[in-house]
């Protein structure tokens, strides 16, 4: 309440605000020194003078007189420093009041405010002209010998410069943030681009990649269907043509037994002697040997087929495929390569001696042959005199490998060969004997590697009860590895491969089974969709 007092006390009805250099009238009013010499200023054009306050008239200017108590008070209840004194009036002015405030040089001028209430202080209802520093507020010169005493202040002007220094450097700092901000927003945008691109490129590889497999598939199956046509009807030819000579035979039979039952239905004895010697009419060797001759190439026909089927799956395979691991496959031997001297399993991995008592089959000095006679085990391709027998895979690319069950036999080769290696005769047609077959041998407790009819006999008396064959096409290389505990390498072939290989196995007595899977990885790096067509 004593500070809304001397507030009322102190304030100069003209500028409303605390005194500066006040000075007195006759009348007693005190004024700002500067307020009421403008006031006098204005009045003196009309020919007399009037105090503003109590409108005293007064003949000439009247003389104003300091007043040093009011001055005193000013001075002791409102200490400022020398930059923080009161610079004038902060209002919104019209033309004519702007006009006597640009002649003040202490009164600074801002921007008009549609709000002045804004401006004052909620409390005293004063312009506000300082900044304290300690409450971080806006105050008037009423709260700097009040609420704030003793706080530390600062113009407006020098306050907000600093708060603009701070907010700029803010602001600066923001910028980068942007800046950085934006750098992310573009580095994502175009990992976007690149991601899309990427993918639009995959999907059309894959499109094209599925274009051309189906592409193959259809002209695989359709060299398949054309195969199957032409064997069907090379095969209608030959039953048309057999029926046809059999026809003919029947009638030529049926003539005959027609005259043979006239002679026997005749009388005369004379007769049917003197008709030439029946022998010929009952003679049917020739028929004999027509039946014999005749046979049912379905099973060759099958086989041809399947390898077709096999040859084409597996190069479709070797197209779309590329350093990965194949799943696993079954590894089997094939009947049609078979020795007479064999037995092949139903599962067609296991082979033996027909006198093996794994066999269910007898043994006999003439074995029966797989699937038939020798002779056509030689059209077949089967080996004529070595119990030996491939499979029906062959490769010509990548890496492969298969584990052998070698336990089972005292006398056994394994390895590989070309399929052109010589299958008829004796030493030729061994596989290690010659230049188109690589093999491991156990031979009377000795174990060798083959090649070409050269031998590396392998040191020590280890037993082998079981082998891992690896081939890898491309580096042409073919290991050998003896899986006992631990798995330890036997020898490596090199050589420079011109035919595929299939796998080549000799049993000599007992028997050999192949053991898990077919393991196959493709080297080869897969091909661009146009590549290969």
């Amino acid at each position: 309440m004593a500070s809304a007092g001397l507030s009322e006390v102190l304030e100069c009805s003209i500028c409303l605000n605390v005194y500066t250099d006040p000075v007195t009238l006759s009348c007693g009013h005190n004024f700002c020194r500067r307020c009421i010499s403008e006031a006098l200023d204005t009045q003196e054009k009309s020919g007399g003078y009037s105090c503003p306050g109590c409108r005293a008239k007064f003949r000439n200017r009247p003389a104003l007189q300091r007043n040093t108590t009011l001055h005193s008070i000013v001075e002791n209840f409102l200490p400022m420093k020398p930059d923080l004194q009161y610079t004038g009036v902060s209002s919104s002015l019209c033309k004519e009041h702007l006009r006597v405030h640009n002649k003040a040089p202490e009164h600074v001028l801002c921007a008009p405010t549609t709000s002045i209430k804004s401006r004052k202080c909620s409390i005293h209802n004063r312009i506000l002209e300082f900044y304290c520093t300690e409450d971080s507020t806006c105050v008037c010169v009423y709260c700097l010998i009040g609420k704030h005493t003793g706080h530390k202040k600062e113009t407006l002007d020098t306050a907000s410069e600093k708060k603009k220094k701070k907010l700029s450097t803010h602001l600066q700092k923001l910028m980068t943030r942007v800046g950085e901000t934006e750098k992310s927003i573009q580095s994502l945008l175009n990992s976007r681009r690149e991601a899309q691109e990427k993918a639009d490129g995959e999907t059309e590889r894959v499109a094209a990649l599925f274009r051309n497999l189906r592409r193959r598939l259809d002209d695989l199956e359709t060299k398949i269907m054309s195969d199957i046509t032409n064997q069907a009807g090379k095969k209608f030819q030959f039953y048309d043509k057999n029926v046809q000579q059999l026809e003919m035979k029947k009638e030529e039979l049926s003539r005959k037994m027609r005259h043979i039952e006239e002679l026997c239905n005749m009388t005369d004895p004379l007769t049917v002697l003197q008709e030439p010697d029946t022998g010929d009419l009952c003679n049917t060797d020739e028929g004999d040997n027509e039946a014999r001759d005749r046979h049912d190439g379905g099973d060759r026909d099958v086989a041809g087929i399947s390898h077709t089927l096999y040859t084409g799956l597996a190069d479709i395979m070797y197209w779309v495929t590329g350093g990965i691991y194949i799943p696993p496959a079954d590894i089997i031997l094939d009947v049609n390569t078979a020795s007479n001297y064999l037995h092949i399993s139903a599962d067609r991995k296991t082979a033996s001696q027909k006198d093996h008592p794994n066999n269910s089959e007898k043994h006999s000095e003439q074995p029966k042959n797989h699937p038939g006679t020798l002779e056509k085990s030689r059209t077949w391709g089967g080996f004529q005199y070595r119990p030996q027998v491939l499979s029906t895979q062959f490769f010509k690319t990548g890496e492969h490998y298969w584990e052998v069950d070698v336990g089972g036999s005292q006398d056994w080769k394994v390895g590989l060969c070309y399929p052109s290696m010589n299958r008829k005769g004796w030493s030729p047609s061994v596989i290690g004997y010659n230049n188109k077959s690589w093999c491991l041998e156990r031979k009377e407790n000795q174990y060798s590697l083959l090649h070409n009819g050269s031998d590396i006999q392998l040191p020590g008396n280890d037993l082998i009860l079981k082998i891992r064959i690896h081939v890898d096409y491309e580096a042409g290389k073919i290991s050998f590895y003896n899986l006992s505990d631990p798995i330890r390498h036997l020898h490596t072939f090199t050589a420079t491969f011109i035919e595929p290989l299939h796998a080549a196995f000799y049993v000599g007595e007992g028997c050999v089974k192949i053991a898990g899977k077919l393991r196959m990885k493709i080297n080869r790096l897969v091909h661009t969709c146009n590549a290969k067509g």
